[in-house]
């Protein structure tokens, strides 16, 4: 399959699955209050962002078909390298499990970075130094979004505290 195809199945599927969420599955299966004081708040906010944000990813990836020449070079071919793929599964459920367990442990901040850096290395990130900076940056900014500009409770951790 050439990078051009990948390009156009993404795009339309991406495209398709935010028209679904959009007009289908938002408006009928998430219920929200009609007195939610802050936007940002409401059950319905989240899934429209992401949602509208899958259809610009979408959009973008059939604009990027649209101008990438034809070529003949084939990309992501099956390999027979099934042990790798296996361990590497395997890897993500250890992530995932200790992810579970160590939630009540570490707190939701301490635990999201460290399951974004395992996560990072088990998929072999070309950009490591950029993988552990996202890892620390993302999940703090969130913290401050979420406990002190929203006012909704993080869970933390029975060791360390956040302000």
């Amino acid at each position: 399959m050439t990078a051009k195809t990948i390009h156009l199945r993404l795009g339309l599927l991406a495209c398709a699955i935010s028209l679904f969420l959009i007009f289908f599955a938002i408006p009928y299966w998430v219920s929200s209050p009609s007195n939610v004081g802050k936007v940002v708040l409401s059950p319905l906010f989240w899934p429209y962002t992401i949602s509208a944000l899958t259809g610009l990813v979408g959009i973008l990836l059939f604009i990027e078909w649209w101008r990438t020449p034809p070529t003949d070079e084939r990309i992501n071919e099956p390999s027979d390298d099934t042990r790798t793929a296996m361990l590497r599964l395997l890897g993500m459920a250890v992530i995932m499990v200790l992810t579970m367990m160590l939630l009540p442990v570490l707190g939701m901040v301490w635990t999201c970075m460290l399951s974004f850096i395992s996560t990072a290395f088990l998929v072999r990130t070309r950009h490591p130094v950029t993988a552990v900076i996202c890892a620390v940056v993302i999940p703090l900014l969130l913290y401050v979004f979420f406990a002190h500009v929203a006012g909704v409770a993080i869970p933390q951790g029975d060791f360390v505290r956040l302000p």
